[in-house]
């Protein structure tokens, strides 16, 4: 790339032919068709310009030359040699193995019901058209559905597959003849092998025909007739079910949440080759889970809210609930975090600063400000207008994370924040940070998570100016809290 100008060059040459360029909005990349149908006629009618092209261009060629793209014969670099051959190395298997296990979430298990044993499920039914569908755990970003150079997954297994292998009198009845599921016909199936069996797994939940990059989903309930058919097989069986949900997005499963009969939910979202194995560890107890949910799972009155209102605050004046945990007021299924585990854990804070004195001397970017209106009108509160992040403040939190169970496994640490409820348009909380730890049976083990007064302690007010707000702050950790005392002098 020799200078700015040969970009542009490029740029003027084919507008059409370069989907990765910018947008005004700082987009660089885009993956489907849209710029590349419409970013010439935005140039010529002045929307865009040449400048913000550049912008994105630089970006893009940066990104190329830092990999060597324009260095001679990329077969000679450093990844030249990668091809199919390195998919199905032993190595890569066991990344896509454990990857399937971090990301499954136990979402409900009333009184330890899972995980079985295997002395006691003497026969098992797999309900579900998910269970016997291997593409339905693979998502969209996979060699079935992405460019040439890549390959199908490495010999992947069905979950029933993988189920049976635990269980030899395993058997499978679909339910539904497809995700959609708008028939019941063969309801009658499902329900006979679930009254045969010991023990009912029902696979339902979500893939590529409801969801996907250019198809938004209308409902956060589950496609068609499928919460008929849990209802109905948790209703045949012997014995208390286990639910298991697919797909990247939430779902509104209340139903499934207070139904006794249905006794242990997971979210296995889009598990990859390795997800059928990684489920069975799980439900049979050879693997412990410990993902969590790294979105909140709204209820089906959220589809209400109107989509092209993007604003984080409720208001509660206009019926709005506002978005994301930070904010939202209204009913949900699971909040953000959520993920339990088969042991129990306790948290203690072994080192956090009882105060904070953020000194006149070690703000040169941040100045004082001492009147601001809070939810009653004014107050005379100290807040410092932040500019930079302000290094001097930054700390460690020491925690220790003590396993009371009898099983070992890993569990993700999360720690939050609260600032002082003296300002309109506070966060419940926000996330500061988190750790994965692997602990043993009435073990302890300890971590660390730095923290950013400047970052973490800040809010944003209404004209988006971020603020960092004298008082107690609240680092969260479970139903553990610690007051941070921020000193503005």
């Amino acid at each position: 790339m020799k200078s700015m100008g040969c970009l542009r060059v490029l740029c003027k040459i084919s507008c059409r032919k370069l989907e990765l360029i910018g947008a005004l909005k700082g987009m660089d990349i885009n993956c489907g068709s849209f710029l590349v149908r419409n970013t010439e006629s935005a140039v010529k009618q002045g929307k865009v310009g040449e400048e913000d092209i550049d912008r994105a261009l630089l970006n893009l060629f940066s990104v190329q030359l830092r990999l060597g793209i324009f260095d001679g014969d990329p077969r000679k670099g450093q990844f030249g040699k990668l091809g199919p051959k390195d998919v199905c190395k032993s190595e890569h298997r066991k990344l896509a193995l454990e990857a399937a296990r971090q990301g499954i979430v136990l979402l409900k298990n009333e009184d330890n019901f899972l995980p079985f044993r295997e002395d006691v499920v003497s026969s098992l039914a797999v309900v579900g058209p998910h269970a016997r569908n291997i593409s339905n755990m693979l998502g969209s970003y996979t060699g079935l559905l992405m460019c040439t150079y890549s390959r199908i997954p490495c010999s992947p297994k069905s979950l029933f597959e993988e189920l049976q292998a635990y269980v030899q009198m395993t058997s499978h009845a679909a339910g539904c003849q497809d995700i959609p599921c708008n028939a019941s016909d063969a309801f009658h199936e499902a329900i006979l092998a679930a009254k045969n069996a010991n023990y009912v797994i029902v696979v339902v939940g979500l893939d590529l025909t409801q969801e996907t990059e250019d198809l938004d989903r209308v409902s956060l309930l589950l496609p068609g007739k499928q919460m008929d058919l849990v209802s109905s097989i948790a209703a045949a069986s012997k014995n208390p079910i286990v639910l298991v949900l697919t797909g990247g997005g939430p779902l509104d499963v209340s139903f499934a949440q207070n139904d006794p009969r249905i006794a242990s939910i997971l979210w296995i979202g889009y598990p990859g080759e390795a997800g059928g194995k990684a489920l069975a560890e799980i439900i049979f107890g050879d693997v412990n889970p410990g993902g969590r949910l790294p979105v909140t799972w709204y209820t089906e009155s959220f589809t209400k809210v109107p989509m092209n209102n993007m604003n984080m605050r409720a208001d509660p004046s206009h019926g709005y609930p506002g978005r994301t945990y930070r904010f939202y007021t209204g009913d949900r299924v699971y909040g953000y975090g959520h993920g339990l585990s088969y042991t129990n854990f306790h948290y203690k804070f072994l080192s956090a600063p009882p105060k904070l004195t953020l000194l006149k001397s070690s703000r040169a970017n941040i100045y004082r400000n001492r009147v601001l209106r809070d939810a009653e009108g004014l107050a005379s509160l100290d807040i410092a207008e932040i500019e930079e992040s302000c290094d001097s403040l930054k700390f460690r939190v020491q925690i220790s994370v003590t396993n009371v169970g009898d099983m070992k496994g890993s569990h993700v640490v999360i720690l939050f924040s609260r600032a002082p409820r003296l300002i309109q348009g506070t966060p419940q909380k926000q996330l500061i940070g988190f750790d994965r730890v692997h602990t043993f049976p009435n073990t302890s083990i300890e971590t660390s998570i730095l923290v950013d007064p400047c970052d973490h302690f800040s809010v944003v007010n209404e004209s988006g100016k971020r603020m960092l707000v004298g008082g107690g702050h609240v680092l969260m950790l479970g139903d553990l809290e610690h007051i941070v005392s921020v000193e503005l002098n």
